[in-house]
């Protein structure tokens, strides 16, 4: 069976991103795979990686560079209660996050609210209850 290892994000600058997610969440700076193009975040069973700019050459992507405010994924992340998602909602906005969707429950039973980050990129905070 194959397992996700990693979500990476792109962003013009990966550790103003990384700091923002870790601010918010907890989530511990992994070193060891620093580089000036690159943060990476322990997130639990996954880790959350930031890609400069520069990697859509690496990765040859550079055709594929985001140029809008199209979303091709987004992240969501386990809050332990309801009012946890909150709490990390409020806390992302003081950081700099935009809330796009207020905290509500869902047609399947989480609590969740829908924001974007720094630059735009776009995650969730739920908790899914029962």
């Amino acid at each position: 069976m194959a397992l996700i290892r990693d979500v990476n994000l792109f962003a013009a600058d990966p550790e103003r991103v990384a700091a923002f997610y870790s601010d918010v969440f907890g989530f511990p700076e992994i070193e060891a795979v620093r580089s000036e193009i690159f943060r990476c975040l322990d997130a639990g069973p996954v880790r959350l990686g930031f890609n400069g700019p520069k990697a859509y050459a690496l990765l040859d992507l550079s055709d594929r560079e985001r140029t809008d405010r199209s979303v091709g994924c987004y992240v969501t992340v386990e809050a332990e209660d309801d009012a946890g998602v909150d709490r990390l909602a409020e806390r992302a906005v003081e950081l700099g996050a935009t809330l796009i969707k207020p905290s509500a429950e869902t047609y399947y039973g989480a609590w969740q609210c829908v924001l974007s980050d720094l630059e735009d990129n776009v995650f969730r905070i739920q908790h899914q209850r029962g």
